[in-house]
């Protein structure tokens, strides 16, 4: 089996949802620190001017290095749900889905949730759920793993079963920075890299846009057609060889 993990970003893109597709568990990154306009509090839809980001506010209740992600408290004071939404009513009122994704959206962003780790938790799974992927999710801060980095993301790989890893591209610039595979070579559990190229779809007037967030494919094909478009971007894993060679460019030794 093989396991992947990520920290919940905010309505993540379409490769993001890919990658858990693609693999047998995935673990929810949320016991580790809130970083400042990261992907955990924004993301971008398109407009006819270009892109432009959608953002949730968090209340600054302790300092950025102690503010973990499942602890960030979501501040209503802002009303930036009520301006998320009339933004996406404003811009994608003509998307063919956009009365069965609205609705739904409107009543899970009402909600009030407390914490920013929730949210987007509840967000990422329910959308898995109306677009049909069914693989086992987990949050790390059920789990609490020791280690820190590559070692931490093994240890999460282990308590859910898994002997193979997906790791996001990005992650390598620390897991391949002193050994080839690094600790999870070290722990006998094979290491891939995720390939995933963006597929083009119906998202209305102007030149298209790659990246958006989430909220941009589901209101132009809607739930039902989402999974189908997702799996047109997929591509094989990356063995970590491979990967160190052609891509770092670093020998594997």
């Amino acid at each position: 089996m093989i396991s992947g993990i990520m920290q919940p970003t905010f309505f993540p893109w379409m490769g993001y949802f890919d990658m858990i597709d693609k693999v047998d568990h995935f673990v929810f990154l949320d016991h580790v620190q809130l970083t400042k306009r990261s992907w955990q509090v924004r993301n971008r839809i398109k407009t006819p001017q270009g892109e432009s980001f959608i953002t949730i506010s968090v209340a600054k209740t302790k300092s950025r290095d102690e503010q973990w992600i499942k602890d960030a408290v979501i501040s209503y004071e802002s009303k930036w749900h009520q301006k998320f939404l009339k933004t996406l009513a404003t811009f994608y009122k003509k998307a063919a889905h956009f009365d069965e994704v609205y609705k739904w959206l409107e009543g899970i962003i009402c909600e009030e949730t407390e914490t920013l780790g929730e949210f987007n938790i509840k967000i990422i799974k329910e959308i898995c759920e109306k677009i049909g992927i069914t693989t086992q999710l987990h949050k790390s801060s059920d789990i609490s793993p020791e280690g820190k980095k590559d070692d931490m993301l093994v240890a999460l790989s282990k308590t859910v079963g898994c002997e193979q890893y997906l790791s996001a591209q990005g992650s390598a610039v620390y897991i391949e920075e002193e050994t080839p595979g690094g600790a999870f070579t070290q722990n006998n559990i094979e290491l891939f890299y995720h390939a995933y190229e963006h597929p083009n779809y119906e998202q209305g007037k102007k030149e298209f846009l790659p990246y958006m967030a989430i909220i941009d494919l589901l209101l132009h094909v809607g739930f039902n057609n989402a999974l189908s478009v997702i799996r047109e971007g997929r591509r094989d894993n990356i063995q970590f060889k491979k990967y160190r060679t052609e891509n770092l460019r670093l020998p594997n030794v």
